[in-house]
């Protein structure tokens, strides 16, 4: 008699409820994949190896299959929180000079005291990608530089306005930023010196009778400006304002002449004296005034900017879906930090699991092909969440029922093979 088969039907059951318990172990485990038990059935060769026995002599666990399905993404509130909507798996090593690579779907991140981000729950695993600057080559550990963008000097002004024709010049002169009656509008905007000192520009008006000596008659209008409370002026220690140049518009509104001026605050100027915050101005900024009219409606600024900043200290970052990570700063800026990226397989179910929710690859994995999220067959990012672990608790508590019932049914052939031994053994 053989108790082969009962025998290898207990083992295999053992083994499916081994697996099955580890899945409801982990159901709970950010980016866990449920197992999955293949079973194989077993022959022997005959002796004269003419064939197979006909009758098998049971079963054998043939392999312990990983399932990469998709888990649910669930919301967090931890900004580094990663998840991975799609294929792919993010590139670990174990320390900053061991580039030794693992994968694994787990994007629950935080930064440690040196900057790296790393996964608290794989034993500090740190997070791999290309540095800011790079688009390519061998990822390294991301590391996030809270270091502050220096600040940078105005180099030049753009505004563009529309002046309103129906007004008439002003009745006072000379010009004198003090008194409204000596101009007919004005405009503001905040420039910066290389320290990131702030300073007040208003730019001001002043129209003139239209030249009817030309046909069509034109107009113009002079520009002036001062610079936080000292109006610029002709001559170092002067008292006469300083006309920036002439606005000069033909009878249709559109701007003819004078779309380009400029203002002069480096150390060599007249109003050197206006940068008093210990910053300086290296050149004359340049003051644009392209696309502005003249026309019969009530003035109005359209359009205003500059290119110059403070300086600005990290305050917040985040991660884009092709894993961009962008730092946003105090000074309004933003900044590339580096990118995350994506590590695919031909055959995942090839990789060797390390536990920690970490595979190390393998020949029967593939190579690795690394890249960055959105693009071929990666799949997205997603921040401030994490993927579930994709164990259907239902499915495996039925499962549980199953193997329960085959571990039952093959201890039940165990007990008859010995009843019919024992029957035999009582033959006289």
């Amino acid at each position: 008699m053989s108790f082969q088969q009962g025998l290898s039907g207990l083992n295999g059951a053992a083994k499916s409820l081994d697996v099955i318990g580890n899945n409801v172990a982990n159901a709970s485990t950010v980016g866990f994949k449920q197992s999955q038990t293949q079973f194989a059935d077993m022959y022997a060769n005959s002796m004269n190896r003419s064939g197979n026995s006909p009758v098998g002599i049971g079963v054998a666990v043939a392999d312990v299959s990983q399932q990469f399905t998709q888990g649910n993404i669930s919301s967090s509130n931890n900004p580094l929180d990663i998840a991975i909507n799609g294929d792919g798996f993010f590139q670990m090593a174990s320390s900053p000079t061991n580039l030794s690579p693992m994968y694994g779907r787990n994007g629950q991140f935080q930064l440690d005291k040196n900057g790296y981000i790393v996964n608290p729950s794989m034993n500090g695993a740190y997070l791999m990608g290309w540095a800011a600057g790079t688009s390519g080559g061998d990822p390294v550990p991301l590391q996030i530089d809270t270091s502050a963008i220096a600040a940078t000097p105005t180099t030049s002004i753009s505004t563009k306005v529309n002046l309103d024709s129906r007004l008439s010049k002003p009745t006072t002169t000379p010009f004198n930023a003090a008194d409204p009656t000596t101009y007919n509008n004005s405009t503001g905007v905040t420039i910066y010196d290389s320290l990131g000192n702030p300073y007040s520009v208003q730019t001001y008006y002043v129209k003139h009778d239209p030249d009817t000596t030309v046909t069509p008659p034109t107009t113009s209008w002079d520009v002036y400006a001062k610079v936080g409370n000292n109006t610029l002026v002709t001559t170092s220690g002067g008292t006469t304002p300083l006309s920036l140049g002439t606005l000069k518009f033909d009878s249709t509104g559109a701007l003819i002449s004078g779309g380009t001026m400029s203002i002069d605050l480096t150390a060599t100027g007249a109003n050197s004296n206006v940068a008093a915050g210990g910053g300086n101005f290296a050149s004359a900024i340049s003051l644009s005034y392209t696309g502005s009219t003249q026309t019969g409606s009530a003035f109005v600024n359209l359009a205003q900017s500059q290119n110059g900043m403070p300086p600005g200290t990290l305050s917040s970052f985040s991660i884009d879906k092709d894993g961009t990570i962008v730092g946003s700063y105090s000074n309004q800026q933003t900044k590339n930090l580096g990118n995350v990226v994506l590590v695919n397989f031909a055959n995942p179910n090839g990789l060797q699991p390390l536990g920690n929710n970490l595979y190390s690859a393998s020949s029967a994995a593939g190579s690795p092909l690394v890249g960055k999220p959105t693009t071929g067959t990666f799949g997205t990012l997603q921040a401030r969440a994490v993927e579930d672990s994709n164990v259907d608790l239902t499915a495996e508590l039925v499962n549980m029922i199953v193997a329960q019932r085959v571990y039952q049914a093959n201890s039940q052939t165990i007990k008859v093979q010995d009843t019919v031994l024992q029957t035999l053994v009582s033959l006289r």
